[in-house]
């Protein structure tokens, strides 16, 4: 009798889900979540196994050919949200899984094309570009399309590709070939007899008298150095060669092992342990709410609402989250920490890094294929409690999850808008922690509209911490004598200060204009500028960053010149002489 499986297809136009059967030597090697090669009409795939089930809807199946990896690749609530997201974005389960897998990890059917030697090409009438397919499989042999596709830019071979496959010049046929990513292995060395015996070795290790001195000094070394020892090592201390390594391999007295090492983008940071600071009292009332919060997660009760941390710039939110991961680390569970942009992560992973040592992992796209993967598979196996990273860190496979941190949620960068699969990231950081039982804690400066309406009205719990922690007094005091300057501070508790919030000005430009003033400054901002450069101090401009002008506006009325499809302001660019909106691609001339 066999067992049968639902696999979801990993490519992005396969809606459904297909039914197989495991062949015996699969039997108990596959669960749900488990990634596995299937056949799929004339090709081999790649799938997730999604669930075993009783009975197919098919009367003949066919066998799950492979697996990839027998550690389910997926968790249950993270396939869990993948259905989710599939149904609420409109998008297939398999365009789902594969936002969910590290880069090069997804496997692709290809096609491998092989130039058929025994055809006289010189006497068929061939057109340039079927020339130019034949002189590259020529000069580099069989190649994948892919491989053809990076050779062949902005050409569209296909058609011709087949009408020499028809011919017979050429052989087509559907490959899947192995994923990019992999473990890392490195060779170590160690003795391969008992250091005891070292003093009674008498043999010639070379017949040259310094290359036979150097090799008996690579033995000394190993067995002076407990365990396994890197070849460079041994290069730098002894000034051996590989060569002495291979005589002295070929002796049988030392071994070369192969091990895994893992590619740790956070090997080398530096970071200083802290110790927590004393909360204010606004903090302490946020902190006391969140932590009932977590004993729900602790209880293993239903889900609560989620918490909305509305907090000013420097009003101590980090702390917050920094002791809501404690408390989470506490009760065993694990927690992910979002940030809105890769410039912030090294920052926040530091804070992190020194209230929890060895056990935070960073994830986001300027890290290598290889790095990505074995902080993926590193959190998998539970060796790194805690993950900070954008919006892909969400999809970290993170068993018994207790929470999900979005700090400065507003911001645009959360929602995956510029390619498919399109997804708003708070949105699914939500579902996430409801699928999971976790508690989600969404902080910032300036939520959305939405986001405080949500708060505000009770679907979400709404915290508040209104005043900015600038220091303790003594460190406040110190830096005010230092720049020769005084800082105006408001009555606080304990050992902190209250630094109020800064004045903020609106100048209304069109005055500015009628007035005489043609300046992209306003004279305020230029008063202001050189009172600052006179006492010797420094100003900062924020400038647009796509385009001439981020927005064109009348300098009479204030109407700004949106874009009719998604009414976001239109982008002024000089050198296309021309309005473009950065989110949709609409252009039309000023």
């Amino acid at each position: 009798m066999h067992v049968y499986v639902e696999v979801a297809i990993n490519l992005p136009q396969i809606s459904d889900s297909f039914h197989y059967h495991l062949p015996p030597e699969l039997v108990g090697t596959v669960q749900p979540g488990t990634l596995v090669i299937v056949p799929f009409g004339k090709q081999r795939v790649q799938g997730l196994v999604l669930s075993f089930i009783e009975t197919p809807d098919v009367a003949e199946t066919r066998p799950v050919e492979e697996v990839v990896d027998e550690k389910p690749a997926l968790t249950p609530s993270l396939m869990s949200l993948a259905e989710w997201m599939a149904h609420e974005t409109l998008s297939s389960l398999g365009e789902m899984i594969n936002l969910m897998l590290p880069p090069g990890l997804s496997q692709y059917t290809d096609t491998l094309v092989h130039l058929n030697d025994d055809i006289d090409t010189a006497a068929v009438d061939l057109s340039p570009l079927e020339k130019r397919i034949i002189n590259l499989l020529k000069k580099r042999g069989d190649l994948r399309g892919r491989q053809m596709e990076a050779s062949l830019r902005h050409v569209e071979w296909r058609g011709t590709l087949r009408k020499l496959a028809r011919q017979g010049i050429v052989d087509t046929h559907s490959i899947l070939p192995e994923p990019r990513v992999r473990a890392k292995h490195v060779r170590k060395v160690c003795l391969a007899i008992e250091p005891s015996k070292l003093e009674d070795l008498d043999i010639s290790l070379s017949r040259v008298h310094d290359v036979h001195d150097r090799r008996k000094g690579i033995l000394k070394m190993l067995a002076q150095e407990p365990g396994l020892v890197e070849p460079g090592q041994i290069y730098d201390r002894t000034g051996a060669k590989n060569y002495d390594l291979t005589a002295l391999k070929e002796l049988n007295l030392i071994r070369f092992v192969e091990v895994q090492v893992w590619r740790d983008p956070l090997e080398d940071a530096s970071y200083i342990l802290a110790a927590p600071p004393n909360l204010t009292g606004d903090q302490q009332r946020v902190w006391e709410t969140i932590h009932e919060g977590l004993e729900s997660v602790r209880r293993e009760e239903p889900p609560g609402k989620p918490y909305l941390l509305h907090g000013v710039t420097g009003s101590g939110k980090t702390e917050i989250y920094l002791r809501a991961v404690k408390e989470t680390l506490a009760m065993g569970k694990r927690a992910i920490v979002l940030v809105p942009e890769i410039s912030l992560t090294p920052q926040t992973v530091n804070r992190f890094l020194s209230r929890f040592p060895d056990q935070v992992g960073v994830m986001h796209s300027q890290l290598s294929e290889g790095e990505r993967y074995d902080t993926w598979r590193r959190a998998r196996n539970g060796e790194l409690p805690v993950i900070v990273g954008p919006r892909s860190a969400l999809f970290m496979p993170m068993d018994d999850l207790g929470l999900i941190v979005v700090d400065e949620c507003h911001h645009e960068s959360y929602d995956q808008s510029d390619r498919p699969p399109f997804y708003r990231g708070v949105k699914t950081a939500t579902a996430y922690a409801r699928l999971s039982g976790a508690m989600v804690l969404l902080g910032s400066a300036t939520p959305q509209v939405t986001q405080y309406y949500r708060a505000i009205s009770g679907s979400w719990t709404y915290l508040e911490l209104p005043k900015r922690i600038l220091a303790h007094r003594e460190a406040i005091a110190q830096h005010a004598r230092r720049l020769g300057i005084e800082i105006p501070l408001h009555p606080g508790e304990g050992a902190t200060a209250d630094l109020g919030l800064p004045e903020v000005s609106i100048v209304d430009m069109r005055q500015e204009l009628r007035k005489g003033n043609r300046s992209i400054f306003s004279k305020a901002l230029q008063f202001e500028i050189k009172n600052v450069l006179e006492m010797g101090q420094q100003a900062i401009l924020f400038l647009n960053r796509l385009g001439t002008a981020t927005y064109v506006f009348c300098r009479d009325c204030g109407h700004v010149i949106k874009c009719p499809r998604d009414d976001k302001p239109l982008t002024y660019h000089r050198s296309r002489g021309g309005l473009v909106c950065h989110t949709c691609g609409y252009q039309r001339k000023m």
